[in-house]
């Protein structure tokens, strides 16, 4: 196998192994009713660290965010939305990769900015939209800087193994 085919191939798989996990880890919190609603701490979001380590991890976290929302019965608008949100979160943490601290903000920004219109206006939750913006920034804020740093942490010391 020639070495760009190797790459693609390799580029292929870990997205696919993240987008895999990013559901399983959803999924779980779903379970625990954590995934969905006004107020939401999703396991998987922590994983929105991941394109810090590898651009694999922007594909892979938004076809994971798309089938974990389809899996979890979201409607039409949390699919697309959702999806974009993740999508433009992990596009801004690998842009902003060689800053560990700030390399988070993006995902917390956009799904602080992004989710809280679709709770009030497509699930029509009540409430107001600045309350929706502060708890689902809050749980970004747990799922991304407390636990995306301690996952950090554990990957940097094997990055080269796992990432090179």
């Amino acid at each position: 196998m020639n070495n760009k085919r190797k790459t693609k191939t390799l580029y292929l798989c870990r997205a696919a192994l993240i987008a895999a996990i990013y559901v399983v880890l959803t999924l779980f919190s779903s379970m625990l009713g954590l995934s969905s609603g006004v107020i939401q701490v999703r396991l998987s979001e922590m994983l929105c660290i991941l394109p810090i380590f590898t651009p694999s991890a922007i594909p892979g976290l938004a076809v994971g965010c798309l089938c974990s929302n389809l899996l979890t019965g979201a409607i039409w608008q949390d699919i697309l939305f959702g999806t974009l949100a993740t999508l433009l979160g992990a596009i801004g943490t690998h842009l902003l990769r060689k800053f560990k601290w700030l390399a988070p903000i993006p995902p917390v920004i956009s799904n602080t900015v992004i989710v809280p219109f679709v709770l009030a206006y497509a699930y029509k939750y009540e409430g107001a939209l600045p309350f929706f913006m502060l708890t689902v920034g809050i749980g970004e804020i747990i799922s991304i800087y407390l636990l995306g740093m301690v996952l950090y942490h554990a990957l940097e010391k094997k990055k080269h193994y796992l990432f090179d």
